[in-house]
């Protein structure tokens, strides 16, 4: 399964069966959150069979239930943390699916005094992603239009309508896709919309973008809120 597939199957997950996350499938998980801390000066932290995060009234309110293993995303507090958070949170949610593991966003319906990570005194947890095998694959959501997202003058090349189709298969904050993408020339700049969590939601929207559009088509220009 190749990351575009990925982004195709890959659906919110509540509900976690009680395998565990172990061998081959742990260690190419570690890898690349290793990889991804490297490039991006992050702290990113796996938590194994770890269940009481999830073991709240805000859990059950937002009907999780099985979820004994989550991705912990940190980092230094900067103006860049959360749209940082999104890119390379998605980056290994794509990646989770392709080894066969669900996954589920979570920015409130856990309980942050129970969760296990480690901290520096000048960093901050954004969320978490609640990660394991799933009792179902999940169900697809509704997508906004292409031109609710984009801003172009003429048509657009082939190139950023794929980007665009990509962006809108993005998992956002309460399904509500407040993300604008704009072409000039071969330079894409991307904005941010008003709302809950839109700065992660964004950074989700540009990995999304980046792989449908294919890196070498274009370059990042000015990314507002």
């Amino acid at each position: 399964m190749d990351l575009l597939q990925a982004m195709r199957n890959r659906h919110s997950v509540r509900s976690y069966t009680n395998k565990p996350i172990e061998g081959e499938v742990k260690e190419k998980l570690s890898a690349l959150i290793a990889q991804c801390n490297g490039e991006s000066g992050l702290h990113i932290q796996l938590v194994l069979d770890e269940p009481n995060a999830f073991d709240s009234m805000m859990a059950h309110y937002g009907k999780f239930s099985g979820v004994r293993n989550y991705i912990v995303m940190a980092g230094k507090k900067t103006a860049e943390l959360e749209e940082t958070c999104g890119y390379y949170g998605e980056k290994i949610v794509l990646y989770a699916q392709t080894l066969g593991l669900n996954t589920c966003w979570v920015a409130m319906t856990y309980s942050k005094g129970k969760a296990v990570f480690q901290l520096d005194q000048d960093e901050k947890v954004c969320l978490v992603i609640a990660v394991g095998y799933g009792e179902t694959e999940g169900t697809a959501h509704k997508v906004k239009s292409r031109e609710r997202v984009m801003k172009v003058q003429g048509t657009p090349p082939e190139w950023f309508i794929r980007g665009i189709d990509a962006a809108l298969l993005a998992p956002t904050a309460m399904n509500q896709q407040k993300f604008v993408f704009s072409l000039d020339g071969n330079t894409v700049s991307a904005k941010a919309g008003m709302g809950f969590y839109s700065r992660i939601d964004l950074g989700i929207a540009k990995y999304h973008f980046e792989i449908g559009a294919g890196t070498e088509n274009f370059q990042w220009g000015k990314t507002s809120s």
